[in-house]
């Protein structure tokens, strides 16, 4: 079972063991993660919007126009910014180190 480790803002490490084939977002609701996820996972938002590290980044599937655009809407952009509805975890991913930003950018409300 692949692990995926979340940082808080606060610098707080959670280590999650999970199923390969969700979505962080996924992972995060079942494991009490502070992910917002406002369209649940449908792509149309940016509030589950993480920072990846660096050392993973490159091992991710490459990224779509569609989040890509929903990305420009991300408080605290970088380099390394994903949604976390856009990334499945596999066993490829075994170890992946995400971290959350200090705030979120809910257009939907």
């Amino acid at each position: 079972m692949p692990k995926v480790t979340f940082i808080d803002p606060d610098g707080t490490r959670r280590e999650i063991d999970a199923a390969a084939g969700l979505s962080l977002l996924e992972i995060a609701h079942e494991n009490g993660i502070d992910i917002e996820g406002a369209c649940e996972g449908s792509l149309a938002c940016s509030t589950c919007h993480v920072v990846v590290d660096p050392a993973w980044f490159g091992k991710l599937d490459e990224i779509r126009e569609d989040e890509e655009d929903m990305l420009d809407l991300a408080f605290g952009l970088t380099r390394t910014s994903r949604l976390g509805c856009q990334i499945i975890l596999t066993d490829e991913l075994d170890g992946l180190v995400v971290s959350l930003p200090e705030c979120t950018n809910n257009m939907m409300l």
